[in-house]
């Protein structure tokens, strides 16, 4: 992915340099918003599933892997549409791509079989790598390179925002509607008749979301001609696989895949954690409504954290939030009530900087190489697809509170790539071709 950098910029406050027009920041946010509140509801989503197609923990969490391997498909193409139609025209595609995926809930829930869900969020996750390629890039280019990590991290807030209020309303609208029934004590009939009617419930959350993307993108490209660029040439995924050697980039890109992966898992896990009778015994509406806790935290540390990360150093406040998160981790597993509850519940406060930050300390000095770098760690966004199957196989087999021991490795590495990444990257010059 090689893009030239806009001929308008967004600057900081404090920053200095042209000014871009000030609808372009509001629309970098609001696919953050977006694209973070679509990704949440998998979290309320699984349960539905899992208790319609009478699903392991392993076999539900393929919903994630379904999803998330968009990421590492579509993030090269959608670097090459970018460079060939520009950043709004592609965002545009993005979000009807999305439409697409909300669409295709439709004849999965007519067909009644779990892998038609499958290919649907597929097709939902490849929209949404399309915009996040988009606007990743886009954010990290509107001020100064020394505040890009508490520049990405605001941005990342109105992800949060998404996250926070989604699965509040779809815990309402996919799950309050559960019927007490247990498919297992159906007929073959009944229980194809009982999925019908309950799939339907997914479809019509799944056709509002359809219908607001279409305006949305509509928006977007009768506003396609706001932004002037120069797009540039070449670039790719050979040249972003030799940035590999960079043992910095390297090390960040694995902490992104293992991020996403722990982060993704915890969230998927949550209800029916919550539903535990030595948890909190919620009900699964209930539990479900509690995801928005999780999601909160991260939306609301985001903001703080960027204006923390303005005067902390990046890679001290990462190891300190990979720590806290370990502690919690540990907490959770070992108690049992409220304390066990809400100490798993937050987590999404510490997980707040941790994207922006590790993308931002992995990225540092690549220079013009930057663009492909960045491809490649949207490609690292896989971890959500392989990291949580991982989580569920360990809970079919240990329970829940024994699989939280999957993320609690990802994040001692993560933390081992905070106190790695306290010394200065080399420049780019320092690559061995």
């Amino acid at each position: 992915m090689a893009l030239a950098p806009t001929r308008m910029a967004t600057p900081d406050d404090d920053d200095t340099g042209p000014a871009a027009p000030a609808e372009l920041r509001w629309f970098v946010f609001a696919l953050f918003f977006i694209f973070g509140g679509i990704t949440s509801l998998n979290d309320v989503l699984i349960p539905k599933l899992k208790d319609l197609f009478e699903l392991s923990y392993a076999e539900a969490m393929l919903v994630q892997s379904a999803f998330f391997a968009a990421y590492f498909f579509v993030s090269f193409p959608a670097a090459a549409i970018v460079r060939r139609a520009g950043y709004l025209r592609t965002a545009a595609i993005g979000l009807l791509v999305m439409t697409a995926g909300c669409l295709l809930f439709v004849p999965a829930a007519k067909a009644g079989v779990f892998v038609t869900f499958l290919l649907a969020l597929f097709v939902l996750g490849a929209g949404i790598t399309i915009v996040q390629v988009v606007a990743n890039p886009l954010i990290s280019r509107l001020g100064r390179p020394a505040t890009a990590s508490s520049r990405l991290t605001f941005a990342q807030g109105f992800n949060s925002l998404g996250t926070t209020l989604f699965p509040h309303f779809g815990a309402i609208l996919i799950l309050g509607s559960l019927a007490a029934i247990d498919p297992a004590t159906l007929s073959a009939a009944g229980r194809a008749a009982y999925r019908a009617a309950e799939s339907a419930v997914i479809v019509n959350a799944y056709l509002g979301i359809a219908a607001a993307l279409v305006v949305i993108a509509l928006v977007v490209w009768l506003r396609r001609n706001a932004l002037v660029e120069q797009r540039a040439e070449g670039g790719g995924l050979r040249a972003a696989i030799g940035l590999l050697r960079r043992p910095r980039f390297a090390f960040g890109t694995l902490g992104i895949f293992l991020y996403v992966g722990a982060e993704v898992s915890i969230g998927s896990l949550i209800v029916n954690y919550l539903m535990r009778a030595d948890t909190l015994g919620l009900a699964q509406d209930a539990a479900g409504s509690h995801v928005a806790y999780y999601w909160g935290g991260a939306m609301v540390g985001r903001f703080i954290g960027a204006a923390l990360l303005r005067y902390a150093a990046p890679a001290k406040v990462l190891a300190s939030a990979a720590l806290c998160v370990l502690l919690l981790l540990g907490l959770s597993a070992g108690t049992t009530g409220a304390l066990s509850a809400w100490s798993l519940l937050a987590i999404g406060l510490f997980n707040s900087i941790m994207f922006p930050t590790i993308f931002s300390l992995a990225s540092e000095r690549l220079g013009l190489r930057t663009p492909e770098g960045s491809g490649l760690i949207c490609m690292a966004i896989v971890g959500g697809a392989i990291v949580p199957p991982l989580t569920g196989l360990l809970a079919d087999q240990v329970g829940l509170r024994g699989a939280l021991a999957v993320p609690a490795l990802c994040y001692a590495i993560i933390l081992a790539f905070g106190l790695y990444a306290r010394r200065p990257a080399p420049p780019i010059d320092d690559l061995v071709a």
